[in-house]
């Protein structure tokens, strides 16, 4: 992997990426509806774990949850029972998730809250406890949301990184709180941005693997540790700094899951992408009509 090279086409896929409009498709754009730090934790708790499917069937669940919280979803959820919450959510349906499993969810982070202030603040202290380890701070912050009584849509709702799976809704709603504040993320939590792995959807796992970042066949947690492992090569301090503006590319369809001439040929990672410049050496390889019909005139 050249590493100067990939970077030098990251930061211009960065710097091409209009946040603002793109972040207006964005599960995070409510989060940045609210002031007060607290909101926007629970806020953004809850859209993450409803990111998976359908982008603007999970917004506008997220905003069905939040209007059923009212304007301040932290005191709610802070000050209500599991029970109050959820009759406060029933009717709510999101895929394979009801308004019971939210109200669990959401009465582990208010328990959170009463205990350590914040969620960011219960993260911290997971993490000094795990020993630094940041899967483990994230096992046990999902340990807390989940409280003791668990059912299947709620250990779906709320995934265990120790189970192996990429958990990219947890991890997502992590680089949300930990990055530093840019216009997408919000930087509230009090744990280095170093520390994150890059949540891996179908988008990110097939752009990793275009750029070699990855060769792994499957979106795990050993699959994004090993592509944040890469990306740490380019920027130490904040190496999932690049996840936004990758996974918009595949949101976008502007990065193809089958090579497109069209958009190929405008991508700024054109380059570096193992996909094109592959494809694009098997053309030059490949003899054309002209010399086809000269060979065979030799013949």
């Amino acid at each position: 992997m050249e590493v100067d090279g990939i970077r030098e086409h990251l930061n211009g896929l960065l710097a091409s990426c209009d946040l603002e409009s793109t972040r207006r498709r964005d599960p995070v754009d409510c989060v940045h509806g609210y002031d007060a730090p607290r909101d926007q934790e629970i806020a953004g708790l809850i859209a993450a774990s409803l990111a998976f499917g359908n982008a603007l069937a999970a917004q506008r669940s997220t905003d069905r949850v939040l209007a059923m919280l009212g304007p301040e979803p932290a005191a709610v959820v802070i000050g209500e029972s599991r029970a109050d919450l959820r009759k406060r959510l029933r009717g709510f349906v999101h895929r394979i998730y009801r308004g019971e499993h939210l109200a669990s969810m959401l009465s582990g982070a208010g328990a959170l809250c009463r205990e350590y202030g914040t969620l960011g603040d219960a993260f911290a202290e997971f993490h000094r406890a795990g020993g630094g380890d940041f899967r483990e701070a994230l096992a046990r912050l999902a340990d807390a949301l989940r409280g003791k009584t668990q059912s299947r849509s709620l250990r779906h709702l709320v995934s265990d990184p120790r189970a192996g799976s990429a958990c990219k809704r947890l991890v997502l709603y992590a680089r949300w709180m930990v990055r530093p504040a840019d216009g997408i993320d919000l930087g509230l939590w009090p744990v280095a941005p170093s520390e994150l792995v890059i949540p891996v959807d179908t988008h990110i796992h097939r752009i990793s693997r275009n750029l070699g970042l990855t060769r792994r066949k499957t979106a795990s947690w050993a699959t994004a540790e090993e592509i944040t492992a890469a990306l740490r090569e380019f920027d130490p301090d904040d190496p999932v700094k690049y996840d936004f503006a990758l996974c918009h590319l595949g949101v976008s369809r502007e990065c193809p899951s089958r090579p497109d001439p069209v958009k190929c040929e405008r991508c700024v990672l054109q380059d570096v992408c193992t996909v094109w410049t592959g494809r694009r050496s098997t053309r030059a390889r490949r003899p054309s009509n002209s010399a086809k019909k000269a060979r065979e005139l030799r013949l």
